[in-house]
């Protein structure tokens, strides 16, 4: 959205926009949203544009249009806003924005309003410093008229408006007095990032929400309360398109408190007075399911030998993801040629808070209001319109913070919350449907099954000069959001990122995808598909500067001749891990990656329990550039959550599937990692003057092929495959000699 746009934003419209959630009848609703509530009914504030609004008390309001799921937008958009403005951080309160693309969608996804892929800062930034800089624009403005001088003779320290010659000085909660907003938006040309200085912005200060979660007042919509709301529990299809043919619901109906047992298009729902009644009752259910579905008789196992075979077969052509040169000319003209397959299992998301949502429909079933955490607050209510065939101006949105969203949180269907809505229009009541942990394994949305190859072709020096990279998994933006997907024209953004090399100093490439629909159930998951093809890239690097006898940093380097940013992260790193010193009984592995601009570094430290196959990692040493960190502690936590993540993708999470049905249940043999599995985290954030990038999931990829790299060091063996399991340790170790 431009600037312009602004004239059209009256203060009424804003009013009625913010005025339009309602939150009277939720019990324990976060201070936050009760701070929507007040912005809503105070009669004294003032909108400059959407973004803020200024109250006489100098109260500054100011919009989030991001979901806050753990990552700190909720803190840091804001923060942009009030640093043009010149605001006194301590007046700003931040209100949750409501669903809205035009005013508040993410220019990083084409404007729609959606929370992932750590594109907010990014995506929101130049915007939100141009609203913020209006704002000062225009309180600066009002005060030279106020004061009959001219506007260059002013100036703003926080909250305030200063006439220095004069000694006047007039805040900002004075000229909201008496302020008049011009109907266009003034027009500033923002001071380039490389220039300008920042007051809040590079600057630490705690995060808004992190006081209600750590005294426990914070409400997540798993604690939403409505007054008459029952709830309900969903046996849904164990493989994606399988529907109930038959039914026995008479135990499920026998047990205490069960209201009611629902058919629906992809399972059978109970209605009951309490969520164990429910979760009981869904138990109880006897259902055979219909065997049409696609994805009946697969198997992971034999998916994953298919997809190598077909990674191997020239005839069978993918869609170019990024390309550069004559890839096949350049391999053929090669001094020497390099290849390696690399391959990872399906993976779950695994975010706290189980799935759920509630919902009251009316009971003429023409309006709906919802209460929910989700990625995308359009998305939600248009999903909702859609599945009661009603306007979307029938739906009313209630936000509430993520517990964890990862990916799972953000699809088209967001069916979790079209479950809730379904159950409360067959119950005539208010309805919250909550995903047990077993619900959400069983039926998760998987980061799909990979087979990576690629081919490298080296001069008579060994410099690389083309890379073909070759991605065969299963579709994913096809399933998880069909509307972006034909807006791609079948290049499947995230199963392919990650591929692109736009740093190594590599003449001809081409990465391309063959996506299979196999009937999986697929999503983006933390670090999409950068999280698979960064392992095979910088494993493959790993293999060619081995082959060549290159120290595997120096020879990143080398390939990093005209990229001094990625060169800085590489060589700290090195440094904090003191790489070249020999470990007794221990392996470095380093990996490098340029993540949407963000680069970052990491080194591993890895001991290996040759009785077991268990990989203990010690040590991992990162540093990251995103350019100007608008939150620094905040960048750090992140990375470190970011890794812990990656840690457990690299060595223990893994979904299997047989017959189209998952095996796994729960923590217990879905194993994420547990304190005692987590290595020494050193983090080294290396600012630059430049425009920030992301921070929420960059360290996530680092984490295994610098794991798989280290272990190469120590034991001579390479591992291909994510998770590094015990097993395949093992069965790896077996089949090489052992280094000396």
């Amino acid at each position: 959205m431009g600037a312009n746009d602004i004239r059209s934003t009256s203060r009424r419209r804003f009013m009625v926009g913010a005025a339009g959630l309602t939150f009277g009848a939720v019990a324990g609703a976060p201070s936050l949203v009760r701070a929507a509530a007040k912005l809503a009914s105070t009669s004294r504030g003032t909108a400059i544009n959407h973004y803020v609004t200024l109250t006489t008390d100098g109260t500054v309001y100011i919009m989030s249009p991001a979901s806050e799921m753990g990552q700190g937008s909720l803190t840091s958009l804001p923060r942009i806003v009030a640093e043009e403005m010149d605001a006194d951080w301590n007046k700003v309160v931040i209100v949750p924005a409501p669903p809205n693309n035009k005013l508040y969608g993410n220019p990083a996804f084409g404007g729609l309003q959606y929370t992932a892929g750590s594109a907010t800062v990014t995506g929101y930034f130049t915007t939100l410093r141009q609203f913020g800089a209006q704002v000062r624009y225009v309180l600066v403005d009002n005060a030279a008229q106020r004061w009959n001088v001219p506007m260059s003779e002013l100036t703003t320290v926080p909250g305030f408006v200063l006439h220095e010659k004069s000694g006047r000085r007039l805040s900002y909660g004075e000229i909201a007095g008496f302020m008049k907003v011009p109907a266009a938006a003034p027009q500033i040309e923002l001071e380039p990032v490389t220039t300008r200085s920042f007051r809040l912005l590079g600057n630490d200060i705690g995060r808004v929400d992190v006081p209600q979660k750590v005294d426990g007042t914070l409400t997540y919509s798993i604690d939403v309360q409505v007054p008459g709301m029952v709830y309900g529990a969903i046996l849904r299809q164990p493989v994606e398109g399988a529907a109930p043919s038959m039914l026995d619901d008479a135990a499920a109906r026998a047990i205490e408190g069960v209201i009611d047992v629902v058919r629906l298009p992809y399972g059978v729902g109970v209605i009951a007075d309490s969520p164990w009644a429910a979760f009981k009752a869904k138990n109880a259910l006897k259902v055979t399911w219909s065997r049409k579905a696609a994805g009946w008789d697969y198997a992971n196992d034999k998916a994953i030998e298919q997809f190598s075979r077909i990674s191997l077969d020239g005839t069978k052509k993918g869609i170019a993801w990024d390309r550069k040169g004559d890839v096949d000319a350049a391999m053929k003209s090669a001094a020497s040629v390099v290849e390696g397959e690399y391959r990872a299992d399906y993976a779950y998301h695994a975010q706290m808070e189980p799935l759920n949502a509630t919902a009251a429909v009316s009971p003429a079933g023409d309006a709906c209001e919802i209460w929910v955490g989700t990625q995308s607050q359009t998305i939600a209510v248009d999903a909702v319109a859609k599945a009661l065939s009603i306007p979307v101006e029938k739906v009313k949105y209630n936000g509430y913070l993520l517990g964890g969203g990862f990916g799972r949180r953000g699809n088209r269907d967001v069916e979790f919350i079209v479950d809730a809505v379904l159950m409360s229009k067959a119950a005539g009541k208010p309805v919250k449907v909550i995903w047990t942990r077993e619900d959400d394994v069983k039926n998760g949305r998987f980061r799909p099954l990979y087979v990576n190859r690629i081919r490298a072709g080296l001069d008579a020096n060994g410099k690389l000069t083309s890379w073909h990279h070759r991605v065969v998994c299963d579709r994913v933006l096809a399933f998880m959001d069909p509307v972006r997907w034909t807006t791609m024209k079948g290049r499947d953004n995230i199963a392919m990122r990650g591929t692109e090399l736009p740093t190594y100093d590599v003449d001809d490439w081409l990465a391309e995808g063959l996506q299979q629909d196999t009937g999986m159930r697929t999503a983006p998951l933390r670090a999409i598909g950068v999280g698979q093809n960064a392992f095979a890239n910088e494993v493959f690097m790993d293999e060619v500067a081995i082959k060549r006898g290159v120290d595997p940093v120096q020879f990143r380097l080398q390939h990093l001749s005209r990229q001094p940013r990625a060169r800085a992260v590489i060589e700290e790193a090195a440094k904090m891990a003191d790489w070249g010193r020999k470990r007794e009984g221990r392996g470095l592995g380093v990996a490098y990656l340029d993540y949407s601009g963000t680069q970052l570094a990491g080194i591993a430290e890895v001991s290996v329990d040759r009785s077991t196959g268990a990989i203990k990692v010690h040590d991992f040493w990162c540093t990251i550039d995103c350019g100007i960190p608008v939150h620094p502690d905040n960048v750090i936590a992140q990375s470190e959550s970011s890794l812990v993540y990656g840690l457990g993708l690299a060595l223990t999470e893994r979904i299997t599937i047989e017959d189209g049905v998952v095996q796994q249940s729960n923590f217990y043999d879905y194993q994420v990692p547990r304190m005692k599995d987590l290595p020494e985290i050193h983090i080294k954030l290396m600012p630059t003057r430049n425009h920030p990038t992301g921070a929420g999931q960059m360290t996530t990829p680092l984490a295994a092929p610098a794991i798989s790299n280290a272990v190469y060091q120590l034991t001579g063996v390479r591992l291909r495959m994510q998770p590094m399991l015990p097993e395949r340790v093992l069965a790896a170790l077996g089949e090489a000699p052992r280094r000396a």
